[in-house]
């Protein structure tokens, strides 16, 4: 292909985000490359992402209650918002608060919350219509409260289809779950745990009667993450 030829075309691919979609010579040539990228606003985490969630990728946070996938979630979701970004929430089991995510510093002007009351499927068909709709720096599919059974007899293709819905898109999806769901090939599962000989509370106070939980420790782990 005629050197110009070329480079007009990669420059259309370009002004159509479509230019990462493609294992062409040129991304390949090219190792470093700096990714498109949305920080998660937690610099610990962002460090071991490389600097935060691939845009036009699904990721996922997964973990146990109490181990702190609300509080990573929020500031994502204030990061995006102080970028001046658009984000959206999904809330399958009407579980968010929104004055603890403003506490958190989430800008709730900048937030579309849908609120479902435990229907996994159509809190899905509701994601997949906010993903269609384009425009949102994050999208967050909080089903961390719904049943294993009900998420399990989604057929094996539907995270395929979401991920291919934003594939080249400059949306962040994740997927908030209690255990490991789906991602796509560019995307990252943030797994929030302890070991289980490690005391995870910590308290204080001088007697059992005047103890208070100071905080609760969990480990991160990053799978995926380049």
């Amino acid at each position: 292909m005629p050197l110009a030829a070329r480079a007009e075309l990669e420059s259309l691919l370009r002004a159509r985000k479509l230019d990462l979609t493609l294992t062409s010579a040129a991304l390949w040539a090219d190792p470093d490359r700096s990714r498109d990228i949305a920080p998660t606003g937690i610099a610990a985490l962002d460090a071991a992402l490389g600097g935060g969630l691939a845009r036009g990728h699904l990721s996922e946070i997964v973990g146990p209650r109490s181990s702190g996938r609300t509080t990573v979630l929020c500031r994502m979701l204030a990061a995006a918002a102080d970028r001046g970004e658009a984000v959206a929430l999904i809330d399958a089991c009407d579980r968010f608060d929104p004055a603890s995510a403003e506490a958190a510093g989430v800008d709730l002007s900048k937030l579309l919350w849908v609120r479902d009351t435990g229907d996994a499927s159509r809190a899905l068909k509701a994601m997949n219509l906010v993903l269609l709709a384009g425009g949102f720096g994050v999208v967050a599919f909080d089903v961390a409260d719904v049943h294993a059974m009900a998420l399990r007899q989604f057929p094996y293709t539907t995270w395929m289809r979401v991920a291919r819905v934003i594939e080249g898109g400059q949306t962040a999806a994740v997927i908030v779950a209690a255990e490991r769901l789906a991602r796509s090939p560019g995307g990252v599962t943030i797994a929030l745990d302890l070991p289980p000989e490690v005391p995870r509370a910590r308290w204080s106070g001088t007697s059992d009667r005047a103890r208070f939980l100071r905080a609760i420790d969990v480990q991160t782990r990053v799978v995926g993450g380049r």
